[in-house]
């Protein structure tokens, strides 16, 4: 697969402010978006930028351009995503603006977009492993393709997803940067084995279709997922139970027993778990 790029990932509605404008004007721009900085444009040229901790101890009136960063680090559309993690990392800064050779501005990327970018990555290893898994169970030989599926007809096999990643699918799909979901499919029937966040994502933005890593099998035989799916009683999407947040098993907490002691997330206590 492609190496993932910053222009996949950037935001390129970007709110900025003028080098001719105050901390005043600043101040205001914060309070309206709630971001803790901003590019500083000379038009549209990158010439520094601001955060709310350099408007530290500052008077209102003082010029954005007395107070602003000048050496800023920046990124190119063309830049993997793994060298952007690496500079925000080292260099601690949580926004980069992304300019071209002229050092205008086309968009602004984030710690936020970079983790974004590794969830649920779907890697050509994870459909393989599958399709040997099933070869060596089943005595079967699966045909790998990638295209379109309805999502009306997939049978679910994880009974449940989570708030917050679902809310991250969301976001994903919303910019176009959903990676392809897996599925097995086999006469008259499409199993979704890894997605299911953003299957559920999907339906609730009223998209109809997704495209997927589709295994094909021509064996009429029931394999273990269509059992489990009728174990949990799934038959379509919309039987998912969407959990919140308290309940993820990464962001466990205590008050469970009562006071501190071992946690017991929830993929331990229920052996189907999984999640994707």
């Amino acid at each position: 697969m492609d190496k993932k790029r910053v222009r996949d990932y950037m935001t390129s509605d970007v709110d900025t402010v003028p080098m001719t404008g105050t901390a005043r004007e600043v101040i205001h721009a914060i309070k309206v978006t709630s971001h803790d900085g901003f590019p500083v444009v000379d038009g549209n040229i990158v010439v520094g930028y601001i955060s709310a901790r350099d408007l530290l101890f500052v008077h209102p009136e003082t010029p954005v351009r007395e107070i602003m960063s000048h050496h800023l680090i920046v990124a190119e559309p063309e830049m993997a995503i793994g060298d952007v993690a690496r500079v925000i990392i080292r260099s601690g800064i949580q926004k980069l603006p992304v300019v071209n050779e002229k050092n205008e501005l086309l968009g602004i990327i984030s710690n936020t977009d970079v983790v974004r970018s590794q969830i649920e990555h779907v890697s050509p290893e994870k459909v393989y492993k599958l399709m040997d898994t099933l070869e060596r169970l089943h005595e079967i030989k699966p045909h790998l393709s990638k295209g379109p599926v309805q999502i009306h007809m997939l049978l679910p096999t994880q009974s449940r997803i989570y708030m917050d990643e679902l809310e991250g699918r969301i976001y994903e799909i919303k910019k176009g940067l959903a990676e392809p979901v897996i599925v097995i499919q086999k006469p008259g029937r499409i199993i979704l084995v890894d997605g299911h966040h953003r299957a559920v994502a999907a339906r609730k933005l009223g998209i109809k279709i997704l495209e997927a890593y589709i295994i094909e099998i021509t064996e009429n035989i029931e394999l273990g997922l269509e059992r489990t799916a009728k174990a949990m009683n799934l038959k379509t999407i919309d039987d998912i139970s969407i959990m919140d947040y308290a309940r993820h098993p990464l962001v466990a907490g205590t008050h469970r027993f009562g006071g501190m002691g071992t946690i017991v997330p929830d993929q331990y206590q229920d052996p189907s778990h999984r999640v994707s």
